[in-house]
């Protein structure tokens, strides 16, 4: 099994565990996720099947949108629903055009400081475990990719935002940093991931419904969603070239630093890394798999 599943994580189901549901079912094949929902999140979650677990980080950097709800005058440890909240002494009422006055401002390249309860590393330890421990987690600003922030509804003190974003970026520690402007405080009340990519919400699949016996033909095709990368069909002998180590040579459309290398029929072969101007080189191959694919 070679490609991805488009999965709609319900509520309070981690990541993890979805992984896990869908692993009883293709064990022993490789299973993995592109990109962590929070527990609360619904929404889109890319599983990586088989040796597509090698293109997890070209999913996970293609830009995301989620509709993120949110609560002003409260402020809470997790940033969310689920922490222990407080809330705001004197905190202003709000309204829509003042909350509309401040999104430009987190438009474009920010840096943005990640909550506590999150899953980076302090010192070899992860810091919602720091957290948790009643410690107090301070992580450094991270430049993030804000596209577009779009005000959905309103209705103080209620609000919600569709958020289209690059990789890295915490949506409650955007509902935070925009609460803090408003001198108000905000916590996130939910979160849905609405698309990663080329993975929309409107075909993703529940995982009540995937078998042992569908969950094959429902896979999409690894070279499909890598729409960030040019694209190169190499003739069927070059999957044998692959394997024994072989380069391949063209003259890439664009000058680009990476291709998806496509058979006829159109599987994904390999990931080519420019070696010289028109020297391509396997920086992640796949020929070994069709070959054994193949032949049995």
């Amino acid at each position: 099994m070679f490609g991805f599943l488009n999965i709609n994580k319900p509520p309070h189901v981690t990541s993890r565990g979805a992984v896990n549901t869908i692993q009883k079912l293709i064990k022993p094949t490789r299973i993995g996720h592109a990109g962590t929902l929070d527990p609360l999140a619904t929404g889109v979650l890319v599983l990586c099947i088989g040796p597509a677990t090698r293109l997890t980080r070209f999913i996970q950097d293609q830009p995301k949108v989620y509709l993120a709800d949110f609560e002003l005058g409260v402020v809470s440890d997790t940033e969310d629903r689920y922490g222990e909240k407080q809330v705001v002494p004197f905190a202003p009422e709000i309204s829509a055009e003042d909350l509309a006055a401040v999104l430009p401002s987190f438009t474009g390249e920010i840096l943005q400081r990640p909550p506590a309860f999150s899953a980076l590393k302090v010192q070899g330890k992860r810091a919602y475990t720091l957290a948790r421990q009643g410690k107090d987690v301070q992580l450094a600003p991270r430049k993030i990719l804000i596209h577009e922030l779009q005000l959905v509804e309103f209705s103080y003190p209620k609000f919600q935002l569709r958020i289209h974003c690059g990789s890295g970026t915490y949506v409650r520690s955007l509902g935070r940093d925009i609460g803090e402007k408003l001198g108000s405080g905000a916590i996130m009340t939910s979160l849905k991931r609405v698309s990663i990519g080329e993975f929309e919400l409107a075909n993703s699949l529940n995982l009540d419904d995937l078998t042992k016996s569908n969950l094959q033909n429902l896979l999409v095709n690894a070279a499909e969603p890598l729409g960030q990368l040019d694209s190169i069909e190499i003739p069927q002998e070059q999957i044998q070239r692959f394997a024994n180590g072989h380069t391949w040579s063209f003259d890439a459309a664009r000058p680009c630093e990476m291709v998806k290398a496509i058979d006829p029929s159109g599987r994904l072969v390999a990931i080519l890394q420019r070696k010289t101007e028109t020297v391509f080189t396997p920086a992640i191959n796949f020929a070994h798999y069709w070959i054994e694919h193949d032949l049995n």
